[in-house]
């Protein structure tokens, strides 16, 4: 509301979200117990305590019937094609592997080789919704499919754009089956870098990504570098999962994968590391001195039997620690509580994180590492109008401002997330999803899977197919 003349002029806004107990993750961690957030365009105009009646008017209203309203959430590390291997019965038919390094060999290998463009766009679309009916809205992925490269992104971007959420798209260089293979990888996460990053109207951006220590050479390392400097743009890799990162550098190069990246000149405050969960303190103190981010996948690492990283000391020392999810469970809610949960009975301490620490680890600390923070992650005036109501059926105990981050943590589930807006655009409304066909795009990712479940059951030859995939009109709404 404004004052012309000593007159009350009441303000015109696209969406006004009223009657909500307003979490805004803001500087001060304000939570109102019953507030609004007022959106105009893409952005938010204000967010206040009370009844905004009188002071604005708005196109559309949304009575949040006293849910949770905060900033939609991030996810810092994932890979769309691992939804394709849910409950594969592929599994069954292998030798269980007995370490991290099997499971690269005897699962995720032997996958990426099989996957084709369809593959990928399908992976992105069933990906992208499972995202977005849970309440997550930017995520960091990255595939690896090493026979179809070159534009394999664009696939991508067309399913996420369907869906209509933020996201980082990358291709996972690697150099494990040959130099040349890591160039293109780099060479196709520039291409897509060049066609979106420098659009503000995009909401998918590209990113450099290369896949670990142990397979990646020093020039690989420096030609990313280059090609972030000369992009601004963001660089990610897996850091210390298992073991074999770690004695695979010290036997090669004579120290730790850390230590190898900081004498390379790769670390920055525009590099995230995901996993970290061999770290030592020299290189805890490297991570903090360059700036680097670290991707948090706690599930994954519980799956991969890998085991826990040091969250607790990075916390100390102020390294900023984001939650992703590496392509395994994608509800952000399931991700957080095991965060929650895990480094407790790892450290036999319950005092170790604090439900806020874990929510910031979901929203402000993510945006913080993708360099968005001055637009996401949180509800404030001049941010980006991202953000979720959450209406739980049966919460035990009241949601109010006292208790509502144990709830968000403790309480709470995907399922649980009513509404979903994205760039001031409503995506989700009582649950329901209205950019796509949910059942349609279902039913085509189900064929697309089991294709893909054949050949790896076949075990025989595969040619790929360069598979045109134009936007199904079918699955839009």
């Amino acid at each position: 509301m404004s004052i012309v003349g000593g007159v009350f002029l009441v303000e015109k806004v696209s969406i006004l979200v009223k009657n909500g107990l307003i979490v805004t993750m803001d500087s001060m961690r304000r939570v109102y117990s019953e507030g609004y957030v007022a959106i105009d365009g893409d952005r938010i105009v204000d967010v206040g305590r009370g009844d905004p009646c009188g002071r604005y008017v708005a196109e559309e209203t949304i009575d949040a019937g006293r849910g949770v309203v905060m900033p939609s959430f991030l996810c810092a590390h994932t890979h769309f094609y691992g939804e394709l291997l849910r409950a594969s019965p592929w599994f069954a038919r292998i030798e269980p592997p007995t370490d991290f390094m099997q499971n690269l060999q005897r699962i995720w290998w032997a996958l990426d080789v099989l996957l084709g463009y369809e593959d990928a766009y399908a992976a992105a679309l069933i990906g992208s919704i499972d995202f977005l009916r849970t309440g997550t809205t930017m995520f960091f992925d990255n595939i690896s499919s090493p026979n179809a490269i070159d534009g394999v992104l664009d696939y991508m971007e067309k399913a996420v754009n369907e869906v209509g959420i933020r996201g980082i798209l990358s291709f996972e260089a690697t150099q494990r089956r040959s130099i040349e293979e890591g160039v293109r990888g780099v060479r196709e996460n520039e291409r897509f870098i060049k066609k979106n990053n420098f659009d503000p109207e995009k909401l998918v951006k590209g990113a450099i990504y290369l896949h670990a220590s142990f397979t990646v050479s020093d020039d690989l390392f420096i030609l990313a570098r280059e090609v972030a400097n000369k992009y601004n743009a963001l660089l990610s890799i897996h850091t210390e999962e298992g073991l074999v990162d770690v004695y695979h550098c010290i036997e090669r190069y004579g120290m730790r994968p850390i230590e190898r990246m900081e004498k390379l000149g790769f670390l920055g405050p525009d590099v995230i590391l995901v996993h970290v969960v061999q770290a030592n303190d020299d290189e805890l103190e490297i991570i903090r001195k360059s700036g680097a981010h670290v991707a948090h996948n706690v599930m994954s690492n519980m799956l991969n039997a890998v085991g826990v990283p040091r969250v607790p000391e990075m916390i100390r020392k102020s390294i900023n620690v984001g939650i992703g999810n590496d392509g395994y469970i994608f509800d952000v809610f399931e991700n957080m509580r095991t965060t929650y949960l895990i480094h407790k009975v790892w450290r036999l301490d319950p005092r170790i994180l604090s439900p806020l620490e874990v929510v910031e680890m979901a929203t402000v600390n993510v945006a913080k590492m993708f360099h968005v923070d001055n637009m996401l992650g949180s509800l404030e005036p001049g941010k980006k109008a991202d953000l979720i109501i959450i209406k739980p059926e049966l919460p035990p105990t009241p949601v109010n401002q006292d208790t509502v981050y144990g709830h968000i943590v403790n309480t709470f589930n995907g399922r649980d997330v009513d509404t979903v807006i994205v760039n001031g655009r409503i995506l989700m409304r009582d649950k329901k999803i209205l950019t796509i066909d949910v059942e349609k795009a279902k039913e085509y990712v189900y064929r697309v899977v089991e294709k893909l479940w054949d050949r790896l059951l076949s075990k025989g030859e595969y040619q790929l197919d360069v598979l045109e995939i134009t936007k199904p009109k079918c699955f839009s709404k």
